[in-house]
């Protein structure tokens, strides 16, 4: 493989920003479609893949969606044009038959609580990080979140089921007026070593 363009690194990296303002542009759910075909291909544990994705873009799941967010997430919520609630399936492993053919993966995991969850915390976190590129590829700006309440949200979009939230994700593009000056980042020297 060859290296990108630094165009294209900019539009993935230098110049992509988290956004808290959105323009009045939808998203189409082909292109939620395009964001999952892209993700989907990125490394997860034994191909493990538990993440799951509820894209919210009606009004109404929106408001619901809103009650369970923090008060500062409110209006970043009601105007993104799709907010998505990155969850995990902790039930993913009865998956690896069929996902992770060259070994009995399933036995791995069933009956060991600790590394079910540390699995699908960690890889279903990875995927949320996949699908934040894949909708930068395609064009689109994000803005991620943590300020909510991810009780109220599993009671709310997964009572019944095996999914539980991890973070949530706006999504669209973004209005460049309301975005606050770059913070910075750490350098090379203070973040890592060679050894």
């Amino acid at each position: 493989m060859e290296p990108l363009s630094y165009e294209a690194l900019e539009q993935l990296f230098v110049k992509a920003r988290t956004h808290y303002g959105w323009t009045d542009r939808p998203i189409s759910d082909e292109t939620l479609r395009a964001i999952y075909d892209l993700m989907k291909y990125g490394p997860t544990s034994a191909n493990s893949s538990p993440a799951r994705l509820v894209f919210v873009k009606s009004p109404d799941e929106k408001e619901r969606l809103i009650e369970c967010a923090a008060a500062g997430n409110i209006e970043k919520i009601r105007q993104a044009p799709v907010t998505v609630i990155v969850a995990e399936d902790i039930e993913f492993y009865e998956q690896l038959p069929r996902l992770y053919p060259p070994a009995d993966a399933r036995s791995w995991f069933a009956g060991n609580p600790a590394l079910i969850e540390a699995t699908a915390f960690r890889n279903s976190s990875l995927q949320g990080a996949y699908m934040i590129m894949a909708a930068r590829a395609l064009g689109l700006d994000c803005g991620p979140l943590s300020g909510f309440d991810n009780a109220r949200v599993d009671q709310t979009f997964f009572e019944g089921t095996t999914w539980r939230s991890n973070f949530l994700c706006n999504i669209g593009y973004g209005d460049h007026a309301k975005l606050y000056p770059r913070l910075p980042r750490l350098d090379f020297d203070e973040a890592c070593r060679i050894i």
